[in-house]
């Protein structure tokens, strides 16, 4: 290989648009470039009847029905539908959110606006795996709870929380369950309705759609109570007001569509790719792996470097494509509230990286990967004494 070609590695901040989601949405923009709400004329009919098949193929891969899925511009607006307008729906009802440590920002500075308007946010701490104790999520609720808001997977860890478990509790006490999937969908196989979810974000860049759209999902059966917070147009359902992007939607379609098809023979081939990657750093001297071996996202890990600055290591590593943790935090240099409530040091954390594989990494990058990890971590050291 060559030395000299960038390998990318983070796949969890986002992933390239495969061709074939490129191919369905170009059309899109020029010839078939209707708005969906246009309702009297051909054009619109059009970009309709795409917009529905894209509704379509997203419900397929959750197990959900085309009418639960509200469109966005991705996760993070709709984990704030979903959060703000349900907190704004059930004010008289209770002001109590339950959540976790270990949640993306998107949830975590959303629940901190919420607490400057009066709501109160219980934040389950988590053991050095990353899971919480289902003990403490009971004990946690109270009658004025109103939402338990819980991610899928971590996108830093990579645990995956036992949503399924975690519904059982919810539903004796009759409170939705919210859960970020924005990990997982794609990934591994998700199905709301077993996991008995009544609310889920996810965006389709995590898995090789276009950026700028997302999805929220809303059960039918037991549909939470959404005020919306933008007004304007009452497009899906007034839950989200606005135009629609639809090439971003039909490519959002797509990619859910490939995502069924290839999740299988992906998640097969990336965890053995892991596995090899993992199995040669960690035969290093001082090198870690952060969270668990078990029950988690197949296609990537956290590991930490004892001694070593993770911003100087990354540096060093000039044509690797890692990161120090959530792509909306790296660009501080702060260690990661995830390994901190995990257990790990203010020093250690920040000698950890995240590497992210993907549906077009090839074992010969890791390869290339390993053996670079390798010669850069000995020469670090030696430079820091």
């Amino acid at each position: 290989m060559n030395p000299d070609k960038k390998i990318y590695l983070d796949y969890n901040s986002t992933t390239p648009v495969d061709p074939g989601v490129l191919e369905e949405m170009l059309p899109y923009f020029t010839e078939k470039f209707g708005n969906a709400s246009s309702i009297s004329h051909a054009f619109g009919w059009e970009a309709e009847e795409a917009v529905d098949i894209a509704r379509e193929q997203i419900a397929n891969l959750i197990g959900a029905s085309a009418t639960e899925i509200t469109f966005t511009s991705g996760a993070t607006e709709a984990i704030n539908i979903a959060l703000r307008g349900l907190s704004k729906a059930h004010r008289d009802n209770g002001n109590h959110i339950i959540t976790c440590a270990t949640e993306h920002k998107a949830v975590l500075d959303t629940c901190e606006s919420l607490e400057q308007e009066g709501f109160e946010v219980t934040y389950l701490p988590v053991d050095e795996s990353g899971m919480i104790n289902l003990n403490e999520l009971h004990s946690a609720i109270r009658n004025e709870t109103i939402l338990v808001t819980l991610m899928h997977a971590n996108n830093e860890i990579a645990t995956i929380h036992p949503l399924k478990e975690i519904s059982k509790i919810t539903r004796e006490n009759s409170i939705p369950l919210m859960s970020d999937a924005t990990q997982s969908v794609g990934k591994i196989p998700v199905d709301v309705k077993d996991l008995g979810v009544d609310i889920m974000t996810f965006s389709s860049h995590k898995m090789y759609g276009p950026k700028g759209a997302g999805a929220l999902y809303l059960n039918k059966d037991n549909k939470p109570d959404i005020s919306p917070f933008i007004t304007g147009g009452g497009q899906e359902k007034g839950v989200r007001p606005g135009t629609l992007n639809v090439p971003a939607i039909v490519g959002f379609g797509k990619a859910c569509e490939l995502c069924s098809n290839k999740m299988e023979e992906d998640s097969e081939r990336l965890s053995l790719l892991r596995e090899k990657l993992e199995k040669e750093l960690l035969e290093m001297d001082g090198v870690e792996l952060n969270g668990t071996a078990e029950n988690r996202l197949p296609y990537m890990t956290n590991i930490s470097f004892q001694n070593i600055d993770n911003t100087y290591m990354i540096r060093r590593l000039k044509n690797l494509a890692v990161s120090q943790g959530s792509a909306c935090t790296s660009s501080t240099h702060k260690p990661s509230h995830v390994l901190k409530a995990i257990g790990l040091s203010n020093e250690l954390a920040l000698s950890s990286i995240r590497i992210g594989l993907g549906r077009f990494t090839t074992e010969e990058e890791i390869k290339t990967a390993i053996s670079t990890i390798k010669e850069v971590i000995p020469r670090l050291k030696l430079s820091m004494q």
